[in-house]
């Protein structure tokens, strides 16, 4: 860890050993002024062994834990070293690392607590409808939009995006325990009822370096269904869990 860093980037990873080496020296490239963290969920692979190997810091977890322990865990190891941003993107190499730093900027300006890059929102340099989902992924993104709106009171393109930069402002209410399997949305409804500010940024995406989406099928169905009702029973799952 560098001693005058005030950034801190981390990934969640889970046998990534095929494109995570990618994705860490685009990062060093990209950003070599901030910390890089790798959020191991039990990869069964070269993974943290890969991620000390390019300088990262690593904390992994002995068994798979899922990925809302995981994405707590980041903001909470952003928050616990006194960090002043934190950015977070995938491991399998979706995410440019030019783009986040497009977020760091928004949140490091002041411009936002809170910048997410959304690829259904256009903007100067970017087209609407760059991002072509399946019948099935377009369905499910249209339920999940309308259902979030009602919500947030304003409409949110990308509610399941993993490219995030965060100011310290949010890291107590993106650190803290997610009670569904949508960290992501969760985390917009946490930000929301804290009156902090979050900006939906275009941005473009790439396909997966290596392997197949863990969320596919069955899995996705399964994860519109988990957001929807992360949604719609926030204010009572909120209070059960008090």
């Amino acid at each position: 860890m560098s001693e005058h860093a005030d950034t801190v980037v981390f990934i969640p990873a889970l046998n990534e050993e095929e494109s995570l080496p990618s994705v860490l020296d685009e990062l060093h490239e990209e950003l070599p002024e901030v910390d890089v963290l790798v959020v191991d969920d039990g990869s069964q692979d070269r993974t943290a062994e890969l991620a000390r190997a390019a300088g990262a810091d690593v904390l992994s977890f002995p068994v798979n834990r899922g990925l809302p322990v995981v994405v707590a865990a980041g903001y909470e190891y952003a928050a616990r070293k006194h960090y002043a941003y934190c950015g977070r993107v995938d491991a399998d190499g979706q995410h440019p690392a030019k783009e986040l730093r497009r977020l760091l900027e928004r949140v490091r300006s002041g411009q936002c607590d809170v910048a997410v890059g959304s690829r259904f929102v256009s903007g100067e340099g970017y087209e609407p409808y760059r991002y072509k989902p399946s019948p099935a992924r377009r369905l499910g993104t249209g339920l999940l939009r309308r259902t979030l709106s009602l919500r947030l009171g304003r409409p949110f393109g990308d509610a399941t995006s993993g490219m995030y930069a965060a100011a310290a402002s949010a890291f107590p209410f993106l650190a803290q325990p997610y009670t569904t399997g949508a960290p992501e949305v969760q985390g917009l409804l946490r930000l929301a009822e804290a009156g902090l500010s979050v900006e939906e940024v275009p941005v473009n995406m790439r396909p997966r370096l290596s392997g197949e989406s863990r969320i596919s099928g069955k899995k996705a169905a399964s994860l519109v269904l988990t957001v929807t009702g992360t949604i719609l029973l926030y204010r009572w799952m909120k209070r059960g869990s008090a």
